[in-house]
């Protein structure tokens, strides 16, 4: 793709510049072992400072980035990305003091202190700030920590990455050896940040408020679908020029607890006039969307997703749904022609929607019980899905669901036969 070409030589072009100017810096010819280990402490640093631009980027929910790559894929970038940053900050911090501590030949603990404290190294105490702030915001990313954390939490701690990034601005120009000496290399710096400031502040503040008057989205139904889920109408005004499409999301924004948002797919085909999302209770802030009062206003950012008709290469699909993904199916299937539905839960009361399914038509199968059950192992194996839908391998397969379920079924929907270009996924996952 072309387009998605011109990223990359963009994104590749300026890392040369960068390492460009760590060469032109005089770092190609150190002397001493101190000159080596501060040379892999600047390019180290300047490459994580640029990573993380580029992190900040992709969480800027740029629309044409958005359906160029869709974002499923932008969220496996900004995950490897993200371990690339702090790894680069980790080695700036550690090859940086180990450099200045063999030149001065001073211990480690004292090089630490002297370069913190000490007053010869300007902006050290806030870029030591923002360095804890960015493993904070690593260490929150872990699956097995953020399992244990309140989505709230984890959302606040990400929070902290763009604070992170701000603080170490106000080290890199003062003390960068290769900014400090050049002008036109500290200028180009300038523009890298001026440039992810812009698209941050026109795409995360200015696009959404404009659109929050333009639309005046507001709740106008809230239903119980069932223990945990509710369905919420939100009306407004000429809501079809936002071209929404069944299998988007919205990043949606209640303006009666403002501070938070949530990506929320579609439950039911945009009818022009009003969207439908349905939410289940994951955290404290899901669990009191059941409470939103009729009339809240809104404000919604995107729509985004590229999981919709539009991706489809065959006549005859398959859509497979984990628990609550069933939203944007749901939505998808509303039109079916040639479906099929395999709908997967652990108990049959999880089986969200199911009286809409079946009203509209669908050929549905429901895979219900626990996979570490005795006998719960097969389910979605391969030759269950054969089972129930002979001719796999003739269909686009459409899944989604929450992570650890979408990765199995990718699997095995593969080992059933289905080429992985004819496989399209929406992960329920940041």
């Amino acid at each position: 793709m072309a387009g998605l070409g011109a990223v990359w030589i963009f994104v590749v072009g300026n890392a040369a510049g960068i390492v460009w100017l760590w060469a032109h810096g005089g770092n190609l010819s150190p002397k001493t072992t101190g000159d080596v280990l501060t040379s892999i402490g600047r390019i180290t640093g300047l490459l994580s400072a640029y990573l993380a631009l580029i992190q900040v980027v992709l969480l800027a929910r740029l629309p044409w980035l958005e359906r160029l790559v869709g974002f499923d894929r932008i969220t496996v970038w900004h995950r490897w990305n993200g371990h690339a940053t702090v790894d680069l900050v980790v080695a700036h911090v550690f090859f940086s003091v180990w450099g200045y501590a063999d030149t001065d030949k001073f211990p480690i603990g004292k090089e630490i202190s002297t370069m913190v404290w000490g007053g010869v190294y300007p902006g050290m105490i806030v870029a030591t700030i923002g360095t804890a702030f960015l493993v904070a915001v690593a260490a929150s990313s872990y699956v097995i920590v953020r399992r244990k954390l309140r989505y709230e939490w984890w959302y606040a701690v990400h929070l902290l990455a763009y604070a992170g990034i701000a603080l170490g601005w106000f080290h890199q120009i003062p003390t960068g050896n290769e900014l400090v000496l050049d002008t036109v290399a500290a200028d180009y710096w300038r523009s890298l940040y001026v440039a992810t400031l812009a698209l941050v502040v026109g795409f995360r503040v200015l696009v959404p408020v404009a659109n929050a008057f333009r639309y005046r989205m507001r709740v106008d139904e809230v239903v119980d679908e069932g223990p945990g889920v509710v369905s919420l109408r939100i009306g407004g005004r000429r809501l079809d020029r936002l071209h929404a499409q069944p299998g988007q999301f919205f990043q949606w924004r209640f303006l009666d607890r403002w501070w938070t948002a949530h990506p929320f797919s579609l439950s039911e085909a945009p009818d022009g006039s009003t969207f439908r999302i349905t939410v289940k209770a994951l955290g404290d802030d899901t669990a009191r969307i059941a409470s939103t009062p009729v009339g809240t206003r809104v404000v919604a950012e995107g729509p985004f997703g590229v999981f919709t008709d539009a991706a489809s290469r065959r006549r005859k699909r398959l859509l497979v749904a984990g628990g609550i993904g069933i939203t944007p199916i749901r939505a998808l299937v509303e039109h079916a022609g040639d479906d099929v539905v395999v709908y997967r839960a652990m108990r049959e009361d999880e089986l969200v929607l199911r009286d809409e399914l079946e009203a509209l038509g669908v050929d549905v199968h429901y895979v219900v019980g626990d996979h570490a059950a005795p006998g719960g192992e097969r389910l979605l194996s391969p030759e269950h899905l054969l089972e129930l839908v002979p001719d796999i391998d003739d269909r686009d397969v459409f899944v989604c669901g929450p992570p650890g379920m979408t990765d199995v079924a990718v699997e095995n929907v593969r080992a059933a036969g289905v080429p992985r270009r004819h496989i399209h996924v929406e992960r329920f996952a940041l």
